[in-house]
């Protein structure tokens, strides 16, 4: 039964950072507190320059390690676990976690998965697209005015994990679902759900949202996906084979 957070399994994701110098910022942080893997999604302005700059000599070993893709599809791919940061509340942005409880409920699930938390641009934060990914949010406290600078929301994060890196008691967790099969999930549940006219097929990623809430709340096993696609597969073919025997059948009615 895991103790402790497995910080070797926990990444910082920034995606669409504008500004060098808080990737440096962050790097130097996430050090602070004993994360060391990064990961750039998109940013505006990749400078070695200003991001060593402000990461210092000390965190220049996160930043030589971190990893930078086109894409946050690319980049979370082989995750098991994604945390959204999000400032604003309401609508679909249903946070359902504080930085403490957060960093408690990742014990467990740190033992066997690869977790990705997610920090969006500065000026506008993760979209209600890249939020699709995230299996839970979590939203920092603040007093009246929410918006903090993107270090800062770092390392309070990365501060809160690291008080939970320490002994704590924890309940075991087995591998969850990567990004990579949750996807290929909801394309064929989409696929077969518009087949047997369940969705709108005018507005399918609608309805196909709402499934996405609940399955990111049962945090399915990669065995369960598992499951779930046989299923559809199964949907499919029943649905091809009585098409294929109501063809046959109307050819014995014309021949009859």
């Amino acid at each position: 039964m895991p103790a402790k957070l497995n910080f070797k399994h926990i990444s910082i994701v920034l995606v669409g950072t504008r500004y060098p110098e808080n990737i440096g910022a962050a790097a130097r942080a996430m050090l602070n507190m004993g994360l060391k893997q990064l990961i750039l999604v998109g940013p505006e302005n990749y400078d070695l320059a200003r991001i060593n700059k402000m990461a210092t000599h000390a965190a220049s070993a996160v930043v030589e390690k971190l990893k930078v893709y086109d894409t946050l599809k690319e980049a979370l791919a082989g995750f098991n676990y994604v945390v959204g940061t999000t400032a604003r509340l309401g609508g679909q942005r249903k946070v359902v976690s504080s930085p403490a409880k957060l960093a408690e409920k990742l014990i467990p699930i740190s033992d066997q998965n690869r977790i990705a938390i997610l920090f969006g641009p500065e000026d506008r934060g993760l979209t209600n697209v890249d939020l699709r990914s995230c299996n839970i949010l979590v939203n920092i406290p603040t007093a009246e005015f929410s918006s903090l600078n993107l270090a800062q929301a770092v390392m309070i994060m990365c501060y809160e994990l690291f008080r939970f890196s320490l002994d704590k008691p924890g309940e075991f967790a087995p591998r969850l679902a990567n990004l990579h099969e949750l996807e290929a999930m909801y394309d064929q549940l989409k696929d077969v759900l518009v087949r047997v006219s369940f969705i709108n097929t005018d507005n399918p990623d609608y309805f196909m949202n709402n499934l996405r809430h609940f399955f990111s709340r049962m945090q399915l096993r990669a065995k369960e996906v598992q499951i779930i696609r046989g299923i559809c597969r199964q949907v499919d073919w029943y649905g091809k084979k009585c098409y294929q025997d109501g063809l046959k059948e109307r050819e014995g009615d014309l021949e009859d």
